[in-house]
């Protein structure tokens, strides 16, 4: 533990994970009587076949550097996923020697800004490590404006009430952002950026602190949206989520909607009520 009381980030998702496990899922009786949710430290170490007092020193943050096999076994007696062990691991690893350089403004590059506009009913835009838009093409801002550059993805979600009402599956998408935030920021935690969004919506949007408390990490890049457009009414879109090569961090975000359906109908009308209300072939970008 520091000297301010932090443990530090490897024994913050230790207790946090530990108290989601619920004891009957690992074989653990429930008397009833439990004064902790989830497992107790003592239990997580017998499943883990570690000491408990080598693991109340872990949640402690008086060890903060378990070998990798102490490390796994403690993965399976949380049940993690494949993902939560890597980030557990990467949580573990030993510290950077050198300085943290100043952080560059991020950028799209000319090509994929380029490329997204050439996409006239394919809404996409580009954000960030930290989810800070920085490249949009014209259908993307006609689906949401807070899918324009100089917006973050995920304060908009918590914040903004129209984005809210936009999405008719506001609960679920809020639920599988907070963990991609965190599977994309990696265990950087004191980044700059990261903290100033993480400390902005803890303040003020308690579901996010909920969410963010629990830990969760996972990486999800495809799925649907369920939106209620003012304009065109409901869209069902299937998102896609890829890493640009040689952008460090950055991911362009696309969306589509099945050939032949309703939302794909809607989703062209939303793309003619945009092309007259506006010059083509621009593309939006930050700075």
């Amino acid at each position: 533990m520091t000297a301010n009381g932090d443990p530090g980030p490897l024994a913050t998702y230790l207790r946090a994970r530990r108290e989601l496990v619920q004891p009957a899922a690992v074989g653990v009786p429930d008397t009833g009587h439990r004064r902790v949710p989830g497992l107790r430290r003592e239990e997580v170490a017998f499943l883990a076949g570690v000491s408990s007092d080598y693991y109340v020193r872990l949640e402690q943050g008086r060890d903060r550097h378990p070998s990798e096999q102490v490390l796994i076994s403690i993965a399976r007696a949380l049940q993690l996923d494949e993902e939560a062990t890597t980030y557990l691991l990467q949580l573990s690893a030993s510290p950077r020697t050198h300085r943290r350089r100043p952080r560059r403004p991020e950028k799209a590059g000319d090509g994929i800004r380029t490329l997204i506009n050439t996409w006239p009913l394919t809404p996409a835009y580009v954000h960030g490590t930290y989810m800070d838009v920085l490249a949009a093409n014209s259908l993307a801002i006609a689906l949401s404006p807070f899918n324009a550059p100089g917006h973050n993805s995920i304060l908009a979600a918590f914040l903004e009430p129209e984005l809210r009402a936009l999405h008719a599956d506001w609960e679920e998408m809020t639920a599988r952002i907070v963990p991609y935030l965190r599977s994309v920021a990696g265990p950087d935690v004191d980044e700059p950026r990261l903290v100033e969004i993480v400390g902005e919506l803890s303040v003020r949007s308690e579901r996010f602190r909920k969410l963010w408390a629990r830990q969760d990490v996972r990486h999800k890049t495809t799925g649907t949206s369920l939106l209620q457009h003012p304009q065109v009414g409901a869209l069902e879109l299937y998102y896609e989520k890829l890493l640009i090569p040689g952008a460090q961090g950055q991911t362009l975000v696309t969306y589509h909607a099945r050939p032949g359906s309703d939302s794909e109908d809607r989703l062209r009308l939303l793309a003619s009520l945009d092309d007259s209300a506006r010059p083509a072939g621009r593309c939006s970008v930050a700075g």
